[in-house]
């Protein structure tokens, strides 16, 4: 089934029904999203989210054939994630705007798959609206999220993931799903994706390698070192089939260097201050809940400098 543009308008009035303080957005203080989605550290999963993502044969496709992620990755990243934290750290109008601009542009994003790849044939036809499509992009950044922080940051009891994959829910409804397409709590979620993982549905095919490749090489020679340890710990975090089917290497060194980053990591991202582990999204979310006005001038500088390392040359 695909969501058209009154599945999505139903979705946003309910969404505006419930929500007590527009400023606040669909969120807001006290929520487990915003304890776990505020950590910058949790970008590590980015490629682990990107990778799994592209193992489904329709995105993989859509995004060889209509995305400037190889063109301008640096660009899409930011409209991408200017999207993202709108929905999360947005007041509500912020964040049902960028519902209706993600939507109207998937509209534009259908075509043909170009291989034979898992259950897949050349030929079948692919719409980025599609709601199997959107509940496995969704899922993927929701359980990648989780296990990183996780990882890096404290482990969450079950009532908090519970909590945490329920307001998730919410982000869901933003691209148009509803509760007949949506696992109904984190163990059927976990259970659901966990076997799509495992069926013919999820197969790696020559655009995601390509794109992959692409995506873990060093937009500059400086960043050589840097952008193999990432692939390593990308590596760490992606299940067994997927890390296989993505050609990567995990041998006893790269097992022995996943395993030693991480209290690397939580010992870094414990001694940094809060002003540098949290995304500006969330800091201004907070300055905006306080009263004051206007950008968080930091973190903007901060965020357009990590723009510019991942810009590649022209």
């Amino acid at each position: 089934m695909t969501v058209t543009e009154s599945d999505l308008e139903e979705r946003l009035t309910y969404l505006r029904e419930r929500v007590g303080d527009p400023s606040a957005g669909l969120y807001g203080p006290g929520t487990v999203s915003w304890e776990v989605n505020r950590e910058g550290i949790t970008m590590l999963g980015g490629g682990c989210a990107a990778l799994m993502q592209l193992a489904h044969p329709w995105v993989a496709h859509a995004i060889d054939q209509h995305s400037q992620t190889k063109t301008d990755p640096a660009g899409r990243f930011q409209r991408t994630f200017g999207h993202v934290f709108n929905m999360v750290f947005g007041d509500m109008d912020q964040a049902i705007r960028s519902a209706r601009r993600v939507h109207a542009l998937h509209t534009t994003i259908r075509g043909a798959i170009k291989e034979d790849v898992g259950r897949f044939q050349r030929g079948d036809r692919y719409h980025a609206n599609d709601e199997q499509a959107l509940l496995w992009v969704h899922a993927t950044l929701v359980d990648t999220a989780l296990r990183v922080y996780e990882l890096l940051v404290h482990e969450l009891s079950g009532l908090e993931r519970e909590a945490y994959y329920q307001e998730s829910k919410v982000f869901a409804y933003l691209f148009g799903l509803g509760d007949d397409v949506i696992p109904p709590d984190f163990i059927s979620f976990r259970r659901w994706y966990a076997d799509t993982i495992d069926s013919d549905t999820i197969a790696v095919g020559e655009p995601a390698l390509q794109t992959r490749k692409f995506l873990l090489s060093p937009p500059r020679p400086i960043y050589g070192p840097l952008v193999s340890w990432v692939e390593v710990f990308t590596a760490g975090l992606l299940p067994a089939k997927l890390r296989e089917q993505f050609d990567f290497r995990w041998g006893p060194i790269e097992r022995v260097l996943f395993r030693r980053s991480i209290p690397v990591l939580r010992a870094a991202h414990r001694a940094a201050p809060g002003r540098l582990k949290y995304f500006p999204a969330y800091i201004e979310a907070t300055r905006r809940l306080a009263g004051h006005k206007g950008p968080d001038r930091v973190g903007r500088w901060l965020e357009k400098a990590a723009l510019r390392s991942i810009a590649r040359p022209t």
